[in-house]
């Protein structure tokens, strides 16, 4: 009797062992199916944006730093400046704050820089 307990339960895990690999594995390849589509979608409305190789790169676009640091397009840089300020000492970590909340605060702020001298560079040579 022992070794035919011994068999089944040893049956019983190869086919439960069976079960988890084909559901883990058919998981894994809806992931990778719907992972690509997003990528592409993603890319695609990246591309469609703007043609800068800033957006293209996949970092953060201009809509997002100009949400993200609470100014519209035409916003003087004093006010870029007061709002980073703000928004980043009040994510200050050792003040209770949120790094990643900081980090997007000054990934935010870079990027409107990069465009501020995008644009004075533009500005230069059509001078």
């Amino acid at each position: 009797f022992g070794g035919m307990a011994g068999r089944f339960i040893a049956q019983l895990v190869v086919v439960g062992a069976q079960v988890v690999i084909r559901a883990f594995s058919q998981a894994y390849k809806e992931a990778v199916a719907r992972g690509g589509a997003t990528a592409a979608k993603s890319t695609a409305s990246k591309a469609a944006s703007g043609p800068s190789s800033w957006t293209r790169s996949g970092l953060m676009d201009l809509d997002e730093a100009r949400k993200i640091l609470n100014v519209d397009k035409d916003a003087p840089w004093e006010k870029v400046e007061e709002n980073f300020k703000h928004l980043f000492e009040a994510n200050d970590k050792a003040k209770g704050g949120s790094f990643y909340l900081q980090s997007k605060v000054f990934r935010a702020k870079e990027r409107l820089d990069v465009d501020r001298q995008d644009q004075a560079k533009a500005s230069q040579d059509a001078k």
